[in-house]
């Protein structure tokens, strides 16, 4: 069996198509100012359905934040889909970086190890005790130890950039997982403002299918009084 779907005209199977009776007023208005001929006792198609849902969502959020941001944008995209937005941000992430940007994780990941502060403070201590005591004649650093400072000097300046790269990475990973969460939350708070919706049109469609059998019960019984 076939129904015809009151905006774009096609004829669908029973599946394919959804009751007008069951679409939320506020959806409903949406779609009767674009055709001023819909019916709630005809049929609405699935793909119009979500369409005329994205609208409305769209002008809600639009009412509420303005106008709206690539994100939010991609939030009613994956909503109207009914896709999920969840990803494993770090899997992706690591999956994308270069030679260098890996080594200089692990440089950064060594030089803010206790590992490398105490292998330091031991050569440090060495290079020290060997120009102090062992080659106090020919020495080649002798105090006040000009090459070592140099050494340290040049070390610093190789580390400072290569933390900063390894720390703008993090940040990115981290401004990536933010807008995960905001996009994850936005949507929840869509869905469960669609279902509250939903609920509360249920509930009033409920009533009034339970107004009518009363009011139908009423008759029967004035009826079946007459008879008598």
């Amino acid at each position: 069996m076939k129904n015809t779907c009151q905006i774009c005209g096609c004829d669908c199977s029973k599946s394919e198509v959804i009751s007008a009776t069951i679409v939320r007023p506020v959806v409903a208005a949406v779609i009767k100012k674009s055709f001023p001929h819909w019916n709630s006792k005809g049929f609405i198609c699935r793909d119009d359905l979500h369409k005329f849902r994205k609208n409305y969502m769209q002008k809600l959020m639009i009412d509420e934040k303005g106008e709206l941001s690539h994100l939010e944008k991609d939030v009613l995209e994956k909503l109207t889909e009914h896709e999920s937005i969840s990803a494993n941000i770090e899997k992706d992430f690591n999956t994308n970086l270069t030679f260098g940007e890996k080594l200089s994780d692990k440089i950064a990941s060594f030089g803010g190890s206790w590992k490398f502060i105490i292998t330091f403070f031991l050569i440090i201590l060495f290079w020290i005790a060997v120009n102090s005591y062992f080659l106090v004649a020919k020495s080649f650093d002798p105090f006040p130890f000009i090459l070592l400072n140099l050494v340290l000097s040049c070390l610093a300046a190789i580390q400072a950039p290569i933390i900063m790269m390894s720390q703008n990475r993090q940040e990115s990973r981290d401004r990536n997982r933010a807008e995960l969460d905001y996009k994850i939350n936005l949507k929840s708070e869509l869905e469960l403002r669609q279902l509250h919706q939903k609920v509360d049109h249920l509930l009033v469609q409920q009533w009034e299918r339970m107004t009518e059998i009363q009011e139908i019960q009423l008759e029967l019984m004035e009826e079946l009084r007459k008879e008598k």
